[in-house]
């Protein structure tokens, strides 16, 4: 399992969350077990897993919704218990995957319920930064109900931001959305990031995940791996030359077999996935030797592997 190093900083307050082998179990069923991490202040942390993984109960977990069963963890500084319940709660929000709005009411009436619940001391100041950072000031006197799915999503997220929180917990925020609401919500996201908001998103799109996050973990009841894409990638897979020629290769004993800056290769018909060192300073080479050849190239590049291929390789090994 790939964890993050024991040489980080043991200053809770330097993170915006920081685990430390946080489990919970109802009864004999354990959601999560022994998870740790630490994500810092203005991170976009995506969190990643299978249906039942315990996502969500993490998150409702870190937001005090529910006590852990063992464990502990500190959230903006303050230490995850009962009595500090209200004050973690002062600077999180957390957004599920249905806002639960009120129909019959406007997106304004909306958020002064929610805003009268916060006991915001300008809420109607509030309510319209809130409505702008969402770009639906203009469409405050809307009725819930005539909203379609990506609209919603968006007065969820003026909801919470109702609070200023320093740390917003979102929960598949742009499940069942077409293209265009999925992109509206993730550029809201990445504008979040912007103004200095740390947010824990869960979500099953891994190419959403791939574009937005600082740093992934991937979790099935226990952490699986955690980092920045780019680090996992490198750690999980080798590197990979993807060459495509003309015809196939009929030299190969010489040109691949015998070749020192070749580990391994792969090919079909005239697709070759050669494994290789460092693809940067391998790949002019191996054009310089083909070409010397007579062999006629198509296309050659470094083959990056997903976000997709790391995810499915980790839940797949368990």
């Amino acid at each position: 399992m790939l964890t993050q190093t024991e040489s980080e900083s043991n200053h809770n307050g330097d993170y915006a969350l920081s685990v430390e082998n946080l489990s919970k179990n109802f009864g004999q069923r354990t959601a999560f077990k022994n998870i740790s991490f630490k994500v810092a202040y203005g991170e976009i942390f995506g969190f990643l897993g299978p249906n039942g993984a315990g996502k969500t109960t993490t998150v409702r977990t870190l937001g005090t919704l529910l006590k852990p069963t063992s464990g502990q963890a500190f959230v903006g500084g303050i230490k995850l218990n009962e009595s500090n319940s209200q004050k973690i709660r002062s600077v999180i929000s957390i957004m599920p995957e249905n806002p639960g709005l009120y129909g019959r009411l406007s997106i304004q009436e909306n958020l002064e319920c929610f805003g009268e619940l916060y006991r915001l001391a300008d809420p109607k100041e509030k309510i319209a930064q809130s409505l702008k950072a969402v770009n639906l000031f203009d469409r405050r006197n809307d009725l819930c109900r005539s909203l379609s799915k990506g609209l919603k999503q968006r007065v969820g997220l003026a909801r919470s931001l109702l609070n200023n929180p320093k740390i917003l917990f979102l929960d598949e925020p742009s499940s069942g959305l077409d293209p265009v609401a999925t992109k509206e919500v993730q550029e809201l996201i990445l504008n979040l990031k912007s103004k200095g908001i740390t947010v824990f998103l869960t979500t099953h799109r891994l190419e959403e995940a791939e574009k937005l996050c600082d740093k992934v973990a991937i979790i099935n009841t226990e952490l699986k791996l955690i980092g920045k894409t780019d680090e996992i990638r490198s750690q999980l897979f080798n590197s990979t030359v993807e060459l495509k020629t003309v015809h196939p290769i009929e030299n190969t004993v010489e040109l691949l077999d015998n070749n020192p800056d070749i580990n391994s290769w792969t090919n079909s018909e005239s697709t070759y996935l050669l494994q290789v060192g460092t693809p940067s300073t391998m790949i002019p080479k191996i054009v310089n030797l083909l070409v010397e050849n007579n062999v006629e190239i198509l296309a050659i590049g470094e083959l990056r592997h997903s976000l997709e291929d790391i995810y499915l390789k980790t839940v797949e090994n368990g």
